[in-house]
């Protein structure tokens, strides 16, 4: 079996949905834009050679739609020969674009691929524009296929005795780590810059049209505190405790990186980054779809010949603040070790982007740290939990 490299890994800052700072960029250009970012550092490297472009999406229609995969490639690489291709498992979908181009390579199909996800959550509502359930599905006592994720967080929070105090208590730590890191420069090496142009009619009846460039998350809220958060009234369930607060923002971002067979990187004398040692899918029950990565994690590590102690770093995906401290607790996970930059409560959670762009986290901070072996993890709608095994040499 080949090694597959990644040689390259970058990501878009992340705006809020739907009013802001990407509301105006297309998902498609945000990819493209963030795919020529990278190539750029590889000025003479043939873009021909690339076998395949993998995007992660979670919501492929309108401006996501005609496979925006392709579209991405046409639009990012500027040449013809690179196909693409779309790849959806909500939530998770750019880990798998990630585990898919490194089953590739491995297998010798492929030499080199890139792969990541992009979404806007701007552009394309939660659920698409025209979600279709089955009635009969429904009506035969399988309500929860359909539910709702704050539905599904506040049946963790309920099932695993995750208290308000608490979810509110890890929402204002993901804010507070996430203003360090910003404070600390930690995330300015892996953003790419996106110049965002905004047409509008000026105060003297004319149109105009003025640009900024996005270098910064745009989630993480200096003025938050566990008395605001605690005021905030619960949004799925008349009695819950899962809040707008406690629960991971609406977004928009792109993230990819660049995987290279080991011959490949040999030939152009590339120092590589990191190293997928193993990617892991699980099911559990859609009703409590957050806990997923209690399934995931454990059969990734087992796959690799791993264990958690072995684990530096964890990137787990906070969907809310129930399910993450779920998580936790189950796994026995070390608090410290986990989202120590903050998570998607602070930084925003671009669904089909946020695979990839966890990764590239993850990669800047265990360089930083010599770590060893990272993960990055998160739960799946309709009851999954997608797991990916890191090794960053």
């Amino acid at each position: 079996m080949k090694t597959a490299y990644i040689v390259k890994a970058y990501r878009t800052a992340v705006g809020k949905a739907p009013k802001g700072v990407f509301r105006f960029k297309r998902p498609d250009e945000l990819a493209a834009e963030t795919i020529q970012f990278m190539m750029d550092e590889l000025p003479d490297f043939d873009k021909k050679r690339i076998d395949d472009v993998m995007v992660g999406n979670a919501m492929p229609e309108a401006e996501q739609g005609l496979n925006v995969g392709r579209l991405i490639s046409l639009m990012g690489l500027k040449v013809e020969d690179v196909p693409g291709v779309t790849v959806n498992r909500y939530c998770a979908s750019g880990l798998e674009t990630i585990g898919m181009a490194t089953a590739k390579i491995q297998s010798g199909m492929a030499d080199c691929i890139i792969a990541g996800g992009a979404e806007s959550m701007s552009f394309i509502p939660m659920g698409g524009y025209k979600p279709t359930p089955d009635y009969k599905v429904a009506a035969a006592g399988h309500e929860d296929y359909y539910w709702g994720m704050g539905l599904t967080a506040e049946a963790v929070a309920n099932q695993y005795k995750i208290s308000r105090e608490d979810q509110d208590e890890f929402a204002y730590n993901s804010h507070m780590k996430a203003l360090k890191a910003q404070a600390e420069g930690k995330f300015d090496k892996q953003i790419v810059p996106i110049t965002v142009e905004q047409t509008f009619i000026n105060e003297n009846g004319k149109k105009e049209t003025k640009s900024y460039v996005v270098k910064q998350d745009e989630g993480p809220r200096a003025g938050t505190s566990i008395a605001a958060l605690s005021g905030l009234k619960p949004v799925f369930a008349a009695d819950g405790s899962v809040t707008a607060g406690n629960s991971s923002q609406m977004s928009d971002g792109a993230a990819f990186v660049l995987i290279m067979s080991e011959d490949m990187v040999k030939e152009l004398n590339l120092e590589p980054i990191a190293r997928l040692v193993n990617f892991a899918s699980s099911g559990v029950e859609p009703r409590i779809m957050g806990i997923g990565p209690v399934k995931a994690i454990p059969k990734a590590l087992k796959q690799a010949g791993l264990e958690l102690k072995d684990i530096d770093l964890v990137e787990l995906n906070e969907a809310f603040a129930s399910q993450s401290l779920a998580v936790i607790r189950e796994l026995g996970l070390n608090p410290d070790i986990v989202n120590v930059n903050g998570g998607a409560i602070a930084l925003g959670h671009p669904l089909g982007c946020t695979g990839a762009k966890l990764s590239v986290q993850l990669f800047d901070e265990m360089k930083r740290r010599g770590s060893k072996y990272g993960i990055v993890s998160m739960c799946v709608g309709t009851g999954q939990g997608s797991a990916g095994i890191y090794e960053v040499l």
